[in-house]
């Protein structure tokens, strides 16, 4: 009889429903602005022993507390990716994987970038969110970007051989639901040449890579670009949009060395890297900066966790950048006369 019991209480468990958390809504998450509280726990010995074999999987839970009161506790995989940060950093960027379990409360998600520091110290942290402050700068400026929702992260060692450390990190839109908002999909198609993507915005890609001082990108090469195209228009050109932005001069990170090909010492120093565009095309574009320049710097000044040091070398950087758009001589030097002809 006692045997009886005991399989018919396994076989109860093994035949139980599974009730799915509460779905967390795609688009509200990225679009509310407080910080959110989450852990993180994994293996950590495990993780960074194999860090450097890409596609590899490990087992985790990510938790948080959101504004409505809920309190999710998924168990999911993470993936290590990236390139540079993943085999120089003391933690690699992540990509926390939903789409298996459909009980998860991210499971509509399906996949979310995190971004982390490089390493658990202040510069590192002030660095990551000077990262995220250039995503939400983007944001002003054109939908076609990705969104980010800001956690104050605690890492937890699941085998209990590391003390548990809190720091600030991201969660990144994917691009699937990034170019759905948009009325898009994901391009699948072949590299395209920059030239032959939807040119305005193009032209807006390459004046903000300007603005901050990012040289480490490029479209043909699909490096730290993603292209979408209107999902109803099939003859559509392709839409650019760019993401990683810790080599930028606003960023400044202490690992950012500039390509040696674009006649540089330092990531400060910026290099256009758009091709020729009219005065008339330039004009309306530069407007759009210029339009969007109080909220752009009320972006950096109104976020709390950034030191007052940091906070005016962003804006001191983004002086000169302004400056120089003001003078339509300087505009014709640097976006017709020294763009890119190849």
């Amino acid at each position: 009889m006692k045997y009886f019991l005991v399989i018919l209480a396994l076989a109860t468990l093994a035949t139980a429903p599974v009730y799915a958390q509460k779905q967390v809504d795609r688009v509200k998450f990225f679009t509310d602005t407080s910080t959110v509280n989450a852990t993180l726990s994994i293996n950590y010995k495990r993780l960074l022993s194999q860090k450097t074999k890409e596609g590899t999987t490990f087992p985790a839970a990510f938790a948080c507390s959101l504004d409505d009161g809920s309190a999710i506790d998924d168990h999911i995989l993470v993936e290590v990716r990236g390139h540079f940060r993943r085999k120089n950093c003391d933690m690699p960027p992540l990509k926390l994987i939903y789409k298996r379990d459909s009980t998860t409360a991210f499971y509509k998600f399906k996949e979310l970038k995190l971004v982390g520091v490089c390493t658990p110290n202040n510069i590192d942290e002030q660095n990551l969110l000077k990262e995220f402050l250039v995503y939400k700068i983007y944001n002003l400026i054109t939908d076609n970007s990705f969104r980010v929702r800001l956690l104050n992260l605690t890492y937890i060692d699941s085998s209990g051989r590391r003390k548990p450390v809190t720091r600030h990190a991201f969660l990144m839109e994917d691009i699937k639901q990034l170019a759905k908002r948009n009325y898009c999909e994901e391009w699948s198609k072949e590299p395209v040449h920059c030239e032959r993507t939807d040119r305005r915005l193009m032209t807006v890609v390459s004046v903000f890579e300007y603005m901050i001082g990012n040289t480490d990108w490029s479209v043909p090469g699909g490096h730290n670009i993603k292209l979408i195209q209107n999902s109803s228009d099939s003859t559509a050109r392709p839409i650019s949009v760019p993401y990683d932005f810790d080599f930028s001069g606003l960023v400044n990170t202490g690992y950012a060395i500039p390509d040696e090909k674009m006649g540089i010492t330092s990531v400060r120093e910026r290099v256009y890297r758009g091709f020729p565009r009219t005065m008339e095309e330039l004009t309306d574009v530069l407007g759009v900066f210029k339009q969007k320049k109080s909220a752009i710097y009320d972006t950096i000044i109104s976020c709390d966790s950034l030191d007052p040091v940091t906070k005016k070398d962003m804006t001191d950087y983004l002086d000169e950048f302004y400056r120089s758009i003001a003078s339509p001589a300087e505009i014709k030097r640097i976006f017709i006369e020294n763009a890119r002809t190849e």
